[in-house]
């Protein structure tokens, strides 16, 4: 059983199994009581993901996703769907789209916040913050194992939402559960009592690795193990799915 009170988040690549599943997916994964869902806007270099979400990536954009059809697809959305939604994507397609009219259309189509790993917190809060607030979307910063205390407490001073916590320095969709290391960071991390709220992501498949990751933390993030699920069963599966983690 899920522990109670955590948040469940799903992952998902837009314009994946095809162009115009997006809606469907975010609509049923509400049904299905997901607590918080991030759109991944796919991109052709995408460093931080494995090669599940790196092949739906590359199919999605031969299937003709962008940016700008993706917010044509959510214009509606939000006469549908309640639950906080994310943008998850790298920087290069949100600087060629703009990044103030980027976070306009956020605003406009009713998204929260952005998850965008290659964007340092440095650069973020010296150049881009007052623009993601102007809009009032929080951005939500990573660490890893490998951040630094100090680095820690910058990002969370920095953070206005909730914090991604890497559970491991490998890419997405990678480990078999969590070890010591694992468990000894997440117990580290939640010694340092931050201000904002920590989600885990990275290496969380099923209902163990899901209970083992919110023992210390608010909740967790799921998405490759989503992604084969839907390459498997289809996109009217997806209750099946998430009954398999809760």
């Amino acid at each position: 059983m899920q522990a109670e009170g955590k948040l469940l988040s799903i992952y998902f690549t837009a314009g994946y199994p095809s162009l115009e599943d997006t809606v469907k997916i975010i609509q049923d994964l509400e049904k299905s009581g997901i607590d918080m869902i991030e759109i991944g806007l796919p991109f052709s270099d995408p460093l931080a993901d494995g090669p599940t979400i790196q092949e739906s990536s590359t199919k999605a954009i031969k299937n003709g996703m962008t940016s700008k059809i993706l917010f044509d697809q959510l214009k509606d959305i939000r006469e549908s769907v309640s639950i906080p939604l994310l943008i998850m994507g790298y920087f290069n397609p949100m600087l060629q789209y703009g990044v103030e009219a980027f976070c306009k259309k956020c605003q406009e189509t009713g998204i929260d916040g952005l998850i965008i790993p290659d964007l340092p917190v440095d650069v973020y809060h010296e150049q881009y913050q007052q623009v993601f607030e102007k809009y009032g979307l929080i951005n939500v910063l990573l660490i890893t194992p490998q951040t630094s205390d100090e680095r820690i407490g910058f990002i969370d001073r920095v953070s206005k939402g909730f914090i991604y916590m890497v559970s491991s320095a490998s890419v997405t969709g990678s480990g078999e559960g969590f070890g010591n290391a694992q468990t000894q960071y997440f117990e580290r991390i939640d010694n340092m009592k931050l201000a904002n709220p920590q989600i885990v992501g990275f290496g969380i498949k099923d209902s163990e690795t899901f209970d083992q990751a919110t023992k210390t933390s608010k909740g967790a993030i799921i998405g490759s193990a989503f992604i084969k699920h839907l390459t498997k069963f289809g996109v009217d599966s997806i209750a099946s799915f998430v009954d398999s983690i809760r």
